[in-house]
C-alpha cells in the first residue's frame, strides 16, 4: 500500500462524511505513520552523510594506509522503531480493508490519457461556430468518387489539441448527407495516447456487429472483423489519435478491412475572433445562472468558485456545479464552495494549503518566505522537468492565488492573506498536526499528534508559555510570528533556548527572529534534522562551532544581526546550504575558510573579503555556480591579489540579478588593483541570459575609468558613487560591438564624483 496514494482519497472522506469517524481516525494514524517513516529515513540519511564527510576528511588529512569501510552505526533504537513501523503499517492495511477504503493511484503525466473520458459520436453541441467551411471540405473528401487503393479512403483531420477536431468529426459523422450516402456500417472508436492495437480492434468489433466482444487475441478479433465487414461500405472514425508509428498502423490494417492507401489531409486551423467570441458568449452565459445561485450572494464564494472554474476545462464545469459536496451540512461553518475548491486541488497544493493553518488569522505573509518553508518542510518535491524546486514552489503559490485561496493584502501589495473562512478550512484539513499556542487551553488536543507549532511573539516569552510543548516528542516547526499590533522584538527565556529547544530532535524549522538572544547553546548539535534556522534581528555575537554539524541545514538567516562578528570556522561542512542571508551584519569582517565547498548555495547576500589569515578568498566564488538573486561583495580594499577577482568568474553566474561591489576606507589601497578589479568582476554579459537588474559601484576611490557595462541587457538601475578620481565616463562603458547599449536602463544614479568633468 502506498501512503501517498491513500491520503488524497482519505482527505476527500474527511470532507464529505460527517459520520466517518473511524475513517478519520484511520487517516490520522496513517499521517502519523508517514511522519515517522520520514523521520527514520532522514535520520538514516544524516548518519550516512556524516560518515561520508568523516571518510573524506580522513582521506585528505591522513597518509596512513586505508583500512576499508566501517559499518554504518545506527542508533540502538533504530531496529525496534523500524519493526514498530512495519507492524503499524500491517495493522493499517487490515483496517483499510475492514473499512472498505479503496486506493486511488497518484495522478501522473503518464496517466493523463486514462483520465480523459471516451469521446462518442453523439452530438454534444447544439451549435458549432466557425466550422461550416471545414465541414463542407471534409464531407467532400468523404463522399468523393475518386478511386483509391483497395477502395479505402483515409482522411486525417490534423490540428493542435483543443482546436475542435473531435467536434468537426462528430458533425461530419452525423450529417444527413452521410446517412443518404448509405454506408452499411458506421463505427466510432476513441484511441487515446496509448495506441494498443488489440484494444482498438476490440472496440471496433462491437461497433460493427452490435455484439459484445469476449475474444482475447488479436488474430481472433481481426478474423471476426474481416467476416463482419466483408463486402460492406463502412465509415470508421478513429478519434484522439496521437501515435504515428507506421508499424502499429500496419498491424491495425485488419487485412482486407482497412488497407492504408493514399491520404487526403485536412488541416484544421484556429477559429476566427468572431467565432471565438460567439462560442465564449454562449458558454459564459449558459452557466451563469447556476454559478450565481451556487455563490449565494457571498463575495468569497464567488471569488473562490471563479478561481476553481477558471482552472478547469469547460466539460468539467457541470461536474463541479453538480457535485454532491454542495449538499453536505456546513460543519464548522465551512462553505461548500471552499470544500469543493479544496477537493479539486492537486495533491501537492493540498499539502501546501493545509500547512498555512500554522499562521494565525489575518496574518500577512510574503511569497518567498512561505515557499522556503514549504521547501524545507518537504511539502514540495522536485518536479520531473528541470525546474528548480523554488520555481516549482513559486508556481504552486501563484496557483493558490489564482484560485482565490490566497489574496493580496490591501495594506501591503507585497504580502498575501487568507480569508477567515479559508483559514477555517485549512485548520479543519490540518487536524491536530498543527498547533498554535493561543489554542493551549484546548484540553482535547493530543500532544502526540502535534508536528508544527507557531505563536505570536510577545515582549517576554518565558518557559511557562511553552508548557504544552514540553512533552511533544515529534515537533518539526517552532515558529514565532509577528501579528498586527504585536511586538516586533522581545525577550525569550534562556531556559527555552538552552533546555527546551534541544529536546526537539525532529525539529526542521527553528526561528528565533527578533528575540534578544546573544548566543546559542552547543547543544544545538542535537537538532541534526534542522533544515531552517532564522536568527535574524537577534543580538547574537557568534554562532557556536557545533552549528557546523547541522549537515542538512538549507537556510541560514542572519539578517540584521548587528553584533555578529564571527561565523563558524568549519562552516564548509554545511554542504546542503542553499541560502545564506548576512545582509545588515555590518560587524562581520571575513568569510570562514572553505566557502568554496558550499556548492549548493543559491543566494549569498554578502561575501566579505577579509584581511590576511584563516579566511576565504574572493576566488572561492568560482565553484558557486548556482548563485542568483542579489550578491554584494564588500571589503574589496582588502584584496591582495587581483587574480582572485578574475578567478571568481562572476561572468559564469547567469542567475545573478543584482550585484554590489563595495570598497571601504583604507589609506594604503593599491591603485593598480582597484583600477583592474572592476573589469575582472564583470558579471555575465550575454544579453540573452543575463538577469542582472541592479549594479552598484561604490567607494572605489582610486578608480579612474569604468568597465564595459552597456552590454548588460537587463540592467535597470546603475549607481556610481564615491569614485573620487573618476574624471570621465566615455564610450568605453558601452563596449565594442554593442549596437544598443543599456537596453533596459531606467535609473542612473551618480553621486560624490568630485573630479568628474
Amino acid at each position: 500500500m502506498g501512503i501517498a496514494t491513500v491520503l488524497p482519497f482519505g482527505t476527500f472522506q474527511l470532507l464529505t462524511s460527517s459520520s466517518a469517524n473511524s475513517t478519520n481516525i484511520w487517516l490520522d494514524n496513517l499521517q502519523d505513520l508517514a511522519y515517522d517513516v520520514e523521520d527514520i529515513l532522514d535520520e538514516f540519511a544524516t548518519k550516512a552523510l556524516e560518515r561520508k564527510l568523516k571518510a573524506e576528511h580522513v582521506h585528505e588529512a591522513s597518509t596512513r594506509k586505508f583500512r576499508g569501510w566501517s559499518p554504518l552505526l545506527l542508533n540502538a533504537s533504530m531496529p525496534s522503531r523500524i519493526k514498530d513501523i512495519i507492524g503499524r503499517l500491517d495493522r493499517l492495511c487490515k483496517q483499510r480493508n475492514d473499512l472498505g477504503l479503496q486506493l486511488t493511484p497518484a495522478v501522473t503525466s503518464s496517466s493523463t490519457a486514462a483520465r480523459r473520458p471516451d469521446s462518442s459520436s453523439v452530438p454534444k453541441e447544439c451549435v458549432v461556430y466557425g466550422r461550416e467551411d471545414d465541414k463542407a471540405k471534409v464531407l467532400e473528401m468523404v463522399l468523393s468518387d475518386e478511386p483509391s487503393v483497395a477502395n479505402v479512403r483515409v482522411i486525417p483531420i490534423v490540428g493542435m489539441g483543443g482546436v475542435g477536431k473531435t467536434t468537426l468529426a462528430r458533425k461530419v459523422y452525423n450529417d444527413t448527407t452521410i446517412i443518404d450516402y448509405k454506408f452499411d456500417l458506421k463505427a466510432w472508436v476513441c484511441v487515446f495516447d496509448n495506441f494498443n492495437v488489440l484494444s482498438i480492434s476490440k472496440k471496433l468489433l462491437p461497433s460493427i456487429t452490435s455484439k459484445a466482444c469476449d475474444l482475447n487475441t488479436l488474430n481472433e478479433v481481426q478474423i471476426k472483423l474481416k467476416e463482419a465487414a466483408n463486402g460492406k461500405k463502412i465509415l470508421i472514425v478513429l478519434d484522439d489519435v496521437w501515435n504515428v508509428d507506421y508499424r502499429l498502423w500496419e498491424t491495425l490494417k485488419l487485412r482486407s478491412l482497412l488497407l492504408l492507401g493514399p491520404t487526403q489531409r485536412h488541416n484544421l486551423k484556429l477559429l476566427s475572433d468572431d467565432a471565438c467570441w460567439s462560442l465564449f458568449m454562449k458558454h459564459a452565459f449558459e452557466s451563469t445562472d447556476k454559478v450565481i445561485k451556487k455563490c449565494g450572494g457571498l463575495p468569497l464564494a464567488t471569488e473562490t468558485l471563479g478561481g476553481l472554474l477558471r482552472s478547469k476545462r469547460d466539460e468539467a464545469w457541470e461536474d463541479i456545479l453538480n457535485s454532491k459536496i454542495w449538499n453536505l451540512p456546513q460543519e464548522s461553518g465551512i462553505l461548500p464552495v471552499l470544500r469543493l475548491s479544496y477537493h479539486h486541488l492537486p495533491s501537492h497544493l493540498k499539502r501546501c494549503f493545509a500547512y498555512c493553518a500554522l499562521f494565525p488569522k489575518d496574518y500577512e505573509f510574503k511569497e518567498k518566505e512561505l515557499v522556503l518553508l514549504w521547501k524545507v518542510e518537504g511539502l514540495i518535491r522536485q518536479p520531473r522537468n528541470n525546474k528548480q524546486l523554488e520555481e516549482w514552489g513559486n508556481k504552486s503559490f501563484h496557483d493558490l492565488v489564482s484560485r482565490s485561496i490566497f489574496q493580496q493584502s490591501h495594506a501591503d501589495c507585497s504580502k498575501f492573506v487568507m480569508h477567515d473562512l479559508v483559514h477555517d478550512l485549512a485548520q479543519l484539513i490540518s487536524g491536530e498536526t498543527i498547533f498554535r499556542l493561543e489554542e493551549a487551553g484546548d484540553l482535547s488536543r493530543r500532544k502526540e499528534k502535534v508536528r508544527h507549532s507557531s505563536f505570536p511573539r510577545s515582549d517576554y516569552d518565558n518557559k511557562s508559555r511553552f508548557q504544552f510543548l514540553i512533552r511533544v516528542e515529534h515537533l518539526r516547526t517552532f515558529l514565532p510570528v509577528v501579528i498586527s499590533g504585536g511586538s516586533y522584538c522581545g525577550y525569550i527565556s534562556n531556559m527555552v533556548v538552552c533546555d527546551l529547544l534541544p529536546r526537539f530532535k525532529k525539529l526542521r524549522v527553528l526561528s528565533l527572529e527578533g528575540y534578544y538572544v546573544t548566543r546559542l547553546p552547543n547543544s544545538i548539535t542535537k537538532l541534526r534534522l534542522l533544515t531552517y534556522l532564522n536568527l535574524s534581528g537577534t543580538e547574537i555575537r557568534c554562532l557556536p562551532e557545533s552549528t557546523s554539524s547541522l549537515l542538512y541545514l538549507q537556510i541560514l538567516k542572519l539578517r540584521d544581526c548587528l553584533w555578529l562578528i564571527k561565523l563558524p570556522s568549519r562552516m564548509r561542512k554545511l554542504i546542503n546550504l542553499h541560502h545564506l542571508n548576512l545582509r545588515g551584519a555590518y560587524k562581520l569582517d571575513n568569510m570562514p575558510l572553505g566557502m568554496k565547498k558550499l556548492k549548493n548555495l543559491q543566494t549569498l547576500s554578502n561575501f566579505i573579503v577579509g584581511k590576511s589569515g584563516s579566511r576565504s578568498r574572493l576566488n572561492d566564488l568560482k565553484d558557486l555556480n548556482f548563485l542568483g538573486g542579489a550578491l554584494c561583495i564588500s571589503g574589496l580594499e582588502n584584496m591582495e591579489n587581483m587574480q582572485d577577482a578574475r578567478e571568481a568568474m562572476l561572468s559564469k553566474k547567469q542567475n545573478l540579478e543584482e550585484l554590489s561591489l563595495e570598497w571601504g576606507f583604507n589609506n594604503s589601497r593599491d591603485e593598480v588593483v582597484e583600477g583592474n578589479v572592476l573589469d575582472m568582476l564583470q558579471p555575465h554579459i550575454n544579453p540573452l541570459f543575463s538577469k542582472m537588474e541592479v549594479l552598484k559601484l561604490e567607494n572605489c576611490k582610486n578608480c579612474i575609468s569604468l568597465p564595459t557595462l552597456g552590454s548588460l541587457g537587463s540592467l535597470k538601475d546603475l549607481t556610481i558613487k564615491g569614485m573620487m578620481n573618476l574624471r570621465t565616463i566615455g564610450s568605453e562603458i558601452y563596449g565594442d560591438g554593442c549596437s544598443t547599449p543599456f537596453q533596459s536602463l531606467e535609473i542612473l544614479h551618480l553621486e560624490n564624483l568630485p573630479e568628474w568633468e
